[in-house]
């Protein structure tokens, strides 16, 4: 396989150039409305726009540096920085639940006038904003990491303008204006989980962690069941970036064994079974094991 190989986000790039656009706008919307109506849900909700807008920005910047062709000092070129995009994206998103929560516990004791109406019109705006672009990124969030996050993030905002919209109905009903705070709380809690799920998965594809949904037992299984293969040892299975899982393996061949075969039958195994593509295996005999696990002792 080409290591020019576009990634999976690369695949996607004109969906998130209009989900930047459509962030863009209500970002600056919803910042205009949050001082207008003195609405921290509002406000909550910008800040959490303004996140989507980085991350994307960041996830467009990642998947330029990502088609660049790799060279002799980077083999596999700059495929990683769409995982370090996401990595920095989940950081980010930390610190806007962090303010959040800061002022909405700053109001809880002197809570504000809300201009209720313009909140209600603000959050309508947001949330059918926010639905065209969960739209655009629902297929595309399965098959890449940067995706994912844009998808979760504009799930949070979908969520967030949800509660904007029952805040600003409680306090046009009931002149309730705490409800403000609540949404705003809501929201930055809503932000933690996906957060932590999305720092988690770039942590595991930086430590090079197995890739989700694939058993090494049943890799293993299906390398020694090829013909001609008596053992495997040394097997490993990582990630490059979203869509890109490779493997490599020493494999013990029998001494009849044809090497050509095994490996057309090795290749063509995890490329069908398990849908890697990029597979390294050292075709060895039985001597050449004991002679590397003397030298590992």
């Amino acid at each position: 396989m080409s290591h020019t190989h576009a990634s999976a986000a690369a695949v996607n790039r004109s969906r998130l150039v209009v989900v930047l656009v459509l962030s863009l706008t209500i970002l600056v919307v919803e910042v205009v409305g949050a001082i207008a109506a003195n609405s921290l849900a509002l406000l909550a909700d910008a800040g959490h726009m303004l996140t989507d807008v980085a991350g994307v920005a960041l996830a467009l910047v990642a998947i330029w540096f990502a088609g660049r062709p790799a060279s002799n000092g980077r083999t596999f070129g700059y495929l990683r920085l769409e995982v370090l995009a996401a990595g920095a994206n989940a950081t980010l998103l930390f610190g806007v639940a962090a303010f959040i929560l800061y002022e909405a516990y700053q109001r809880i004791s002197q809570p504000p006038e809300i201009a209720s109406g313009l909140m209600l019109v603000v959050a309508v705006v947001g949330l059918a904003a926010n639905l065209v672009s969960l739209f655009l990124l629902r297929d595309a969030q399965r098959e890449s990491l940067n995706m994912r996050g844009a998808y979760l993030e504009v799930m949070g905002d979908v969520l967030g303008s949800l509660a904007v919209l029952a805040a600003a109905g409680v306090i046009a009903v009931t002149n309730w204006t705490p409800a403000d705070t609540v949404a705003s709380v809501l929201i930055g809690l809503l932000i933690l989980p996906r957060t932590l799920s999305l720092l988690r998965d770039a942590t595991n594809v930086l430590l090079e962690a197995t890739p989700k949904g694939i058993d090494m037992d049943h890799v293993r299984a299906h390398i020694i069941d090829a013909p001609g293969v008596i053992d495997c040892h040394d097997l490993h299975a990582w990630t490059i970036t979203s869509g890109m899982n490779v493997v490599s393996d020493h494999v013990v061949l029998a001494e009849d064994a044809d090497p050509s075969t095994a490996l057309d039958a090795l290749s063509r195994c995890l490329a069908d079974d398990f849908d890697i593509e990029h597979s390294t295996f050292q075709l060895e005999t039985g001597d050449r094991r004991r002679l590397e696990d003397r030298s590992h002792a």
